[in-house]
């Protein structure tokens, strides 16, 4: 299945969103609806997210600079953290308030088709977005499930806008019925339960995401794939050496730091060993060049398993002759 592009994601569902929030404003104007308020209100919260995750992706592009070496790719999960947040804060915040003082004090429902027809086309347009997001998320779990893949993903800006979507087609669903059951049973209450429950949605997609976006922003492993291939290709650039462990950090969909110790053969001279590191990381490059650092140290399994256990116990580490740290990154190239 081909997939559309993250940013062609989201500029898709930042123009239906846009559209949706105004036609939903207009429609909540005419019928004093506290569902259809909710849902304008959650449109205009899904349309600044989707400005603040293209934000956040040209940031993450920018170049490493003396500040931060490593570039500024971790921009993109803060942004997808803030996003999180303004979900919770402002759309089931307010669907939930509005919501209960429509139980509270409630009042009636006017003009039920025009929020119908609002919601009918809301739906058409959630849907194409929907559709565009769900195939990108499809093509790129390969055979995870829904779940683990959405927990194993390392780009923010496609299952934000998935959830999103999903969240505004189930709370078009309960807008809909939670009108008419207002309008045509005379019970208005019902309008502002329906609000409450799409206030429950949000709040439920937003401490998903929020969760996710915390994980990768403290820094996640790339997938086991690439831990793999690097395994392999480092084998095999270096006959007779031995790969004691591997650390990855995914900085930004596009951007892996990679750390690797290894056991090379007795026999080998320094000059063999920085031979064997720049083959490995042109390799490693040519392979994934999403891998923008790459750090080797050599050392024995059993000085690696250590500092292991050292940095599992949180102590503080000793320092080897030299000044170096026993644990991987002391020697690399970028």
């Amino acid at each position: 299945m081909s997939k559309p592009s993250s940013g062609a994601v989201v500029w898709t569902a930042l123009a239906m969103n846009l559209v949706i929030a105004v036609t939903k404003g207009i429609a909540a104007a005419i019928t004093g609806s506290a569902a259809m308020l909710s849902e304008c209100v959650h449109s205009f919260v899904d349309t600044s997210n989707e400005v603040l995750l293209l934000y956040g992706t040209y940031r993450a592009k920018r170049p490493p600079d003396d500040n931060h070496p490593f570039g500024y790719g971790r921009e993109l999960y803060f942004w997808s953290f803030v996003v999180a947040l303004i979900i919770f804060a402002l759309g089931a915040g307010v669907a939930i308030v509005k919501g209960s003082l429509q139980v509270m004090a409630p009042e009636p429902v006017e003009s039920p088709l025009v929020s119908y027809a609002v919601l009918a086309a809301a739906f058409l347009f959630d849907g194409i977005s929907w559709y565009l997001s769900l195939r990108r998320f499809v093509a790129s779990k390969g055979t995870l499930g829904f779940y683990e893949a959405f927990r194993r993903s390392k780009d923010p800006a496609t299952f934000i806008v998935l959830f999103e979507d999903s969240a505004a087609l189930v709370g078009i669903v309960i807008a809909a019925a939670g009108i008419l059951v207002a309008a045509q049973f005379g019970w208005p209450e019902a309008d502002g339960i329906a609000s409450i429950l799409i206030g429950v949605v949000l709040g439920v997609v937003s401490l998903l995401l929020a969760r996710e976006s915390k994980s990768l922003l403290i820094g996640e492993p790339a997938s086991r794939t690439l831990v793999a291939s690097t395994r392999r290709i480092a084998e095999a650039v270096t006959p007779g050496a031995r790969v004691n462990g591997i650390v990855t950090v995914q900085l930004s969909p596009n951007q892996i730091i990679v750390a690797l110790s290894l056991e090379f053969a007795d026999d080998e001279t320094a000059t063999d060993i920085e031979t064997h590191v720049v083959d490995i990381e042109q390799r490693l490059r040519e392979s994934h060049p999403e891998i923008i650092a790459v750090f080797i140290k050599p050392q024995t399994p059993r000085a690696y398993a250590r500092a292991v256990s050292r940095r599992t116990r949180h102590e503080e580490p000793a320092k080897a002759p030299g000044g170096d740290d026993p644990g991987i990154a002391s020697t690399g190239h970028r």
